[in-house]
């Protein structure tokens, strides 16, 4: 019994050694921070096709209709301005694939010739009733614009792609059809920059939330979104001279 007492009290001894070793032990150092979050800033998103940051898009009427150089227009006006783009693709699509175009653009202008002289004189005859003595300032600035809208730089290859389609097409119509297949391949025409327009306002949308996520910290496009333009909604023309006249 003496023993087993003595061995209570050594073995009590023992664990009061060991507790008062433990505590004048050195403390293991603290765990290290979790490393740092990794973000990935994304891209600043650009604008579509090569086109500048500052490009306007025309605007919508209460419809929803772009009030595009082919905004409620008459029918002498669809029709110049078919010829118009005709024009606009035989000069500036120079791919060889597009070769075709230049080829029905001059026999566009040879078998409708009659016709496209008397759409020439309607044409006349609105912007004189609309903006009197002064009309051919007007008329004239309204031409320029649909050169310029035609020969937008980032629309050039779905536009040669289309108008490639309408030259072949324009080679069966007699001179009768002019002014409906005038109608029929103008909005056709105008579907190519609608869809431009499209993509250019999702890209401001982006750029838009780019910027107000990252542009505190990572800066910001040197030209605001939407910059008023000269003329909204058109870029730089390419060669707007009359081919095969």
């Amino acid at each position: 019994m003496f023993a087993a007492t003595r061995f209570r009290i050594f073995g009590a001894f023992a664990l009061a050694g060991a507790l008062v070793l433990a505590s004048c032990a050195p403390k293991p150092p603290p765990p290290p921070p979790p490393p740092p979050k990794v973000v990935t800033i994304p891209p600043r998103p650009v604008a579509p096709a090569g086109a500048s940051a500052t490009f306007t898009v025309p605007a919508r009427d209460v419809m929803g209709v772009r009030k595009t150089v082919n905004y409620r227009i008459s029918q002498a006006q669809m029709t110049w301005n078919v010829r118009s783009a005709f024009n606009v693709a035989a000069l500036n699509c120079l791919d060889p694939k597009y070769e075709p175009i230049v080829v029905a653009y001059r026999a566009f202008l040879k078998n409708h010739a009659k016709g496209l002289k008397n759409t020439t004189k309607k044409l006349d005859a609105e912007f004189r009733a609309k903006y009197g003595p002064t009309y051919k300032i007007e008329q004239d600035s309204y031409i320029t614009q649909v050169y310029n809208y035609f020969a937008l730089p980032p629309t050039l290859r779905n536009f040669c792609d289309a108008s490639l389609v309408m030259s072949q097409e324009s080679l069966k119509i007699v001179p009768a059809e002019l002014d409906v297949f005038s109608a029929r391949w103008l909005p056709e025409i105008e579907a190519v920059f609608e869809q431009f327009f499209l993509s250019y306002d999702a890209y401001r949308i982006a750029a838009a939330q780019w910027d107000a996520q990252y542009g505190s910290v990572y800066g910001r496009a040197s030209a605001p979104h939407g910059a008023t333009q000269p003329q909204p909604g058109m870029g730089e023309p390419y060669r707007a001279a009359p081919v095969g006249r």
